[in-house]
């Protein structure tokens, strides 16, 4: 971010009271949530949820009956990553995510000799094979199209393609054809089956952009050509017919609708506690962490790391954070033997901080049963993080 005359503060506050994180909307549903602060990315991890849970206190009962209503569902989408999105944004979703599938054939014809004619003839034999209600894992689709799939052999696995079924899959879905199922109807876990579907794909780049600027904004170029894995040119193409205004001082475009809004904003007296995955859109949308960062935070060491690590000089959260009007003022874990949230703050642990922190760890403990970041998170995993909160005496703090 280039330099500016407008205090971090206000900024950081800013993009919290957009990211509604600073309360207020309790009753608000999950498609709701995502349309106003934007797709929730998901790697198998509860980031969802605990997005969800920290902007309108939604528990995971109503987030997986939307789930199951497809009032919300994780699709491929910007930059041919998952997200979490709300029914109203599926046809841009997929339309945002198509080109990643076609890169993936195309390397496989070139490494691997696989031929355009026999994806489109698998993709076919699956569309025929599944149906819109009985969900079919890939072993169970593998046995029904039978000699349809191809074995990649050992140059195949080398490259993570062991057969040529998951370049059928990832085509119908982006096609709108097919979709994944939760196994369980939960979207912390990796467990799929696939159905038949009948989704539009539709929608332009600046499209795109009109929606990234309305949940990220004020947000600089480089900052939506990651969210959207955009070219400078496709980008600089889709920003043409958008009413950007630019803020004084920065490389940070925001709709010219809400330049007088955000002039008026003040940052709130009173602080507003959440916990929140690493991977939550208030950093991801942008992945520019240090602007989330008081200064007198950024030598603080990452808790497990090696020595020298340091959060200023991070990419991504390594963990949960704990953030107060966009500052990111703590890391936290869920330890899964003790139940509980281990924490590491920055700052006193205030009565408000506290309440935060016991009422996420009931919907951690009672709700999800854990809170990983990821799909090959897990306890053991996180241990050594755990125990370096422990060891400087930081998880117990105000307890």
């Amino acid at each position: 971010m280039a330099n500016t005359d407008i205090p971090a503060v206000k900024l950081r506050a800013w993009w919290a009271h957009r990211q509604w994180l600073d309360g207020g909307r309790a009753g608000a549903s999950p498609a709701e949530v995502l349309a106003a602060t934007g797709w929730a990315r998901s790697v198998g991890g509860a980031a969802p949820y605990l997005g969800m849970f920290a902007r309108a206190g939604l528990g995971r009962a109503a987030v997986d009956a939307a789930v199951a209503a497809l009032e919300v569902h994780e699709l491929p989408s910007a930059r041919g990553c998952t997200y979490v999105l709300p029914a109203s944004d599926f046809a841009l979703g997929l339309a945002a995510g198509a080109g990643a599938p076609e890169a993936d054939i195309a390397s496989a014809s070139r490494h691997l000799g696989v031929t355009r004619d026999e994806i489109e003839k698998l993709c076919l034999a699956v569309s025929e094979l599944l149906s819109p209600d009985r969900p079919l894992d890939p072993p169970a689709i593998r046995e029904g199209v039978g000699g349809a799939v191809r074995s990649l052999g050992e140059a195949g696995k080398k490259r993570g393609q062991s057969t040529t079924l998951p370049l059928a899959l990832g085509l119908l879905q982006a096609r709108g054809r097919i979709r994944r199922v939760p196994v369980n109807g939960r979207l912390d876990q990796q467990r799929y089956g696939y159905v038949g579907w009948d989704q539009t794909v539709r929608g332009s780049a600046a499209e795109l952009a009109e929606r990234y600027f309305a949940w990220a904004a004020p947000a600089s170029v480089r900052h939506f050509r990651w969210f959207s894995g955009f070219s400078a040119a496709t980008a600089k193409a889709a920003l043409t017919p958008l009413d950007l205004a630019e803020l004084p001082g920065t490389d940070l475009l925001m709709p010219a609708a809400l330049v007088e809004e955000f002039r008026e904003f003040t940052v709130p007296d009173e602080p507003s506690y959440a916990l929140l995955a690493g991977i939550d859109g208030l950093h991801l949308l942008h992945r520019d962490l240090p602007r989330l960062i008081d200064p007198v935070d950024a030598d603080r060491p990452v808790p497990g790391a090696k020595e020298g690590r340091v959060l200023g000089t991070e990419v991504d959260p390594q963990g949960h954070v704990v953030v107060d009007r966009g500052r990111i003022v703590g890391f936290w874990e869920y330890d899964t033997e003790r139940s509980e949230i281990v924490h590491s703050l920055f700052v006193p642990a205030d009565e408000a901080l506290l309440t935060a922190i016991a009422r996420t760890e009931a919907f951690v403990r009672d709700e999800l049963g854990d809170a990983r970041g990821f799909s090959l998170d897990s306890p053991k995993s996180r241990a050594p993080k755990i125990a370096a909160m422990r060891a400087a005496g930081q998880s117990s703090a105000g307890r």
